[in-house]
């Protein structure tokens, strides 16, 4: 009976410590202002496509609905199994993104198969669940081989090894290049912070610019360059208005918007752009809506933001106790961070199209309930931290 009583109070403790109130609020304000510029910017597209104005906004806010959920419901679990299972969640994380390839349940877009469609239920990206999976992954093994992590074989070659099943099948199988980019950022990143040495990433950097040449070169050899989707975009990138009509078209409609905002914007909801000038709006171009709208200021409340949410997984990840939640917290806060950062290069013509959405501001399910369900872990993280 005494057993029993203690179980309850510590259980008790481990739900009901305070979380970091100033995260909270920060991911709540990029939620909303997310849900009024998806309701903005995707009127006149949902109208063309849909008949109906508001058919992503409603769709978007029961995303956010059950995002709040399920970050509170991870806020409140018992985050340490995730630990135990890390190599489960690695092969899962691996295994979901082939399901692309079953018959009836990948779904093409634009060409590529990314999707995976479930009648009655919807269609969702698996590569979102393997970003925060893989964070997952990593966070287990470099906790568990923390004294290895000095060596180039066992620090180094061996956990960079993992990332290569979910790097092929996202590049060969789905062809979804810029997710990869963001994995491995990612996985760099948890790596330099659990103590693996520079000097071998900077011979990775190296072999990472022949790869990139390899893929180059490969794409040339398909054909001319002007065959290739990624190569024009390459070109585009150096000079949009060199096909201002084609591959550039995005682009330079997305400068023109983010311009034509100025210091304050146009206003809420006078956006030019958004009538079909950009090819859906409310996606990965979403931050030209808002500098249109909301001008350079408001671009710059969205940027603080995301500056703050980082600040805070930073902070907390500085006061865990140990490795793995560390990593955990650190791995979600670059993720969030990177993908801002490529989102909104990619917004002001800063670097070539990706097709990276804006954390918690982009239309789309999958993203959001998979960015909503990681805050609630670091949530739940903080409360067994003491912050200085």
């Amino acid at each position: 009976m005494q057993r029993e009583k203690k179980k309850v109070k510590r259980f008790s403790k481990f739900m009901n410590n305070k979380m970091d109130y100033i995260l909270f609020i920060t991911v709540l304000i990029l939620l909303s202002l997310g849900v009024v510029m998806v309701l903005s910017a995707s009127a006149p597209s949902a109208l063309s496509s849909t008949g109906k104005s508001y058919t992503y906004f409603l769709k978007q806010f029961e995303f956010a609905l059950a995002g709040i959920g399920l970050m509170l419901f991870f806020s409140k679990s018992d985050y340490r199994f995730l630990r135990k299972y890390y190599k489960v969640i690695y092969v899962i994380s691996v295994a979901i993104l082939l399901l692309v390839l079953v018959p009836k349940l990948g779904k093409s877009v634009n060409g590529a198969k990314r999707w995976i469609e479930i009648k009655g239920i919807g269609q969702f990206q698996p590569s979102e669940f393997t970003k925060i999976g893989l964070i997952i992954f990593y966070a287990g093994y470099l906790s568990d081989h923390k004294n290895d992590l000095k060596q180039f074989g066992k620090g180094f070659v061996l956990p960079m090894a993992f990332l290569i099943p979910p790097i092929a099948i996202l590049y060969f199988v789905q062809n979804h290049l810029s997710v990869s980019l963001v994995v491995g950022i990612v996985t760099c990143v948890m790596m330099l912070m659990a103590g693996c040495r520079l000097l071998h990433f900077m011979f990775a950097g190296l072999a990472g610019v022949a790869g990139v040449a390899l893929v180059i070169i490969r794409e040339l050899l398909k054909g001319d360059a002007s065959d290739s989707f990624r190569m024009d975009r390459i070109m585009t990138f150096f000079d949009p208005w060199s096909d201002a009509t084609g591959t550039g078209y995005q682009m330079v409609q997305s400068l023109y918007a983010i311009g034509s905002g100025g210091l304050f914007g146009v206003g809420l909801g006078n956006s030019k752009q958004k009538y079909l000038y950009i090819p859906e709006p409310q996606n990965d171009f979403i931050f030209a809506i808002i500098g249109e709208e909301l001008g350079l200021i408001g671009c710059a409340v969205v940027i603080m933001l995301f500056v703050i949410l980082v600040y805070r997984c930073v902070r907390i990840a500085l006061n865990c106790t140990d490795i793995f939640t560390c990593m955990v917290v650190i791995g979600i806060g670059a993720q969030i961070g990177i993908q801002a950062a490529l989102n909104i290069a990619v917004a002001t013509s800063s670097m070539p199209v990706t097709g990276v959405a804006l954390p918690f501001i982009s239309y789309g399910g999958t993203s959001l309930i998979i960015f909503m369900s990681a805050v609630g872990i670091v949530l739940n993280i903080s409360k067994h931290v003491k912050m200085n």
